[in-house]
């Protein structure tokens, strides 16, 4: 049966291969990224560190949460050479951002046979590492050919995507197989994998709770707050499509016209597709990349940068989480509240199902059902300053206590394969 779901896998890439450049040509309209390292994606990698530490992060937020296990990396003597993927312009833009030149980014190849094989050939890494739950089946058999072990860390798998895996259950079974060890977020992550044939399936936690808020980024929070003044602050951060026109709609019909709305969209290809509608609601507007002191009569100031969400939930007073108004499944609250910014979360939060329901449970955040239920969630907010504080305090507190995947998934590494000293000691000759 995996032999049949393999073929049947096989074809229909080769069937989709031809459309590929339509794919990356109307992309590349929005976001021009697309446009570039269009090799790469086809196994073409150029010069290569050889014998690396591989990590594969799909877009930014899978490469924030690789951040600490990366540093971990980095921070031996001497470290060995790190290689990043990616699939997403914005995930390569938030690791050269977040590493600068002390690893090489890449896109990973789409999951055609010989492009995987190519690039495995040209990396020769000693090890891969997969964030949160990209299954490529080609990847997997590509590595176990070429002798690289694979690990799946920060693992996640909601009942939904389980039930799209269990209708390819054999080849879905012998990828799962292929990983050498799997580090899930939470038990029912867990269980959710060995039911589908992972082996070796341990319960780290998420390696997002690890993030620690740069110092830097605090500093140019509170210099935003200087830009900003006196003003109460609401943020909204991480918005994704037709969730700017719910929130605009409800901050123009029903805030006090004293509060300062701080927009930070998702993906940095539609900041001006947003400026554009908040202008179309009548709203005045600011950009953070004019990095002038914000006026008193702008009622919206655009997040329109890269790397710089704590610095936004540092000068804000609370802060609704995009992706969740709508079925996106909700974007991360772990930075938040790792500030002690009082969060607000929409109905849908699949995403961070456990971490929201356990912040909403400690008081670190308050769930709203729609976009006029967070403007009178927040202006209550804004007139208790205790509850803020209290919220703030138990956020730290949330994130504190949820602490040491890390540590936990560095461990799993070390046990069923080359993590600190193998590395360490191939890294002096790599």
């Amino acid at each position: 049966m995996a032999f049949i779901q393999r073929a049947f896998y096989q074809l229909l890439l080769w069937l989709l291969l031809p459309l590929i450049p339509f794919r990356l040509l109307g992309r590349g309209f929005k976001e021009r990224g697309y446009w570039r390292h269009i090799a790469e994606r086809f196994g073409f990698m150029g010069t290569l560190p050889v014998r690396s530490v591989w990590l594969h992060a799909v877009s930014v937020g899978e490469a924030r949460a690789a951040a600490p296990l990366v540093e971990k990396w980095l921070a031996l003597t001497p470290p060995p050479p790190v290689l990043m993927t990616c699939m997403t312009p914005a995930g390569r833009a938030t690791l050269e951002h977040l590493f600068g030149g002390r690893v090489t980014v890449r896109y990973l190849p789409y999951d055609l046979r010989g492009a995987m094989r190519r690039f495995l050939r040209q990396a020769r890494p000693r090890l891969g590492i997969i964030m949160e739950t990209e299954l490529w089946p080609h990847l997997v058999q590509a590595a176990q050919h070429a002798g690289v072990k694979l690990f799946l860390v920060n693992a996640r798998l909601s009942e939904r995507s389980a039930r799209g895996y269990r209708k390819l259950a054999a080849l879905t079974r012998d990828t799962l197989a292929g990983f050498e060890f799997v580090a899930a977020q939470t038990q029912a992550d867990a269980e959710r994998l060995r039911g589908l044939g992972a082996r070796k399936v341990s319960v780290a936690g998420n390696l997002k709770f690890d993030i620690d808020p740069p110092a830097a980024q605090l500093e140019l929070g509170r210099v935003f707050r200087a830009k900003i003044g006196d003003r109460p602050v609401w943020l909204v951060a991480s918005t994704r499509e037709g969730e700017e026109r719910l929130v605009l709609g409800a901050f123009a019909l029903h805030a006090p016209t004293e509060v300062l709305l701080v927009l930070v969209p998702r993906h940095p290809q539609r900041f001006g597709e947003v400026a554009a509608l908040v202008e179309g609601c009548g709203l005045s507007l600011q950009r953070r990349s004019d990095n002038e002191a914000v006026r008193s009569s702008t009622r919206v100031w655009l997040g329109d940068s890269l790397g710089e969400m704590f610095a936004y939930y540092q000068a804000a007073d609370c802060a609704l989480i995009g992706g969740s108004l709508l079925p996106y499944g909700g974007q991360n609250l772990i930075e938040a509240c790792a500030v002690g910014c009082p969060v607000l979360l929409g109905p849908h939060t699949e995403n961070f199902k456990q971490a929201a329901a356990d912040a909403i449970a400690q008081g670190a955040a308050v769930r709203v059902k729609d976009a006029g239920a967070w403007v009178s969630e927040a202006a209550r907010l804004m007139q208790d300053s205790t509850a803020r504080r209290q919220m703030g305090a138990a956020g730290r507190t949330f994130t504190a206590a949820h602490q040491g995947a890390t540590g936990r998934v560095w461990a799993g590494l070390t046990a069923y394969g080359p993590a600190s000293e193998d590395t360490a000691s191939d890294g002096a000759g790599g």
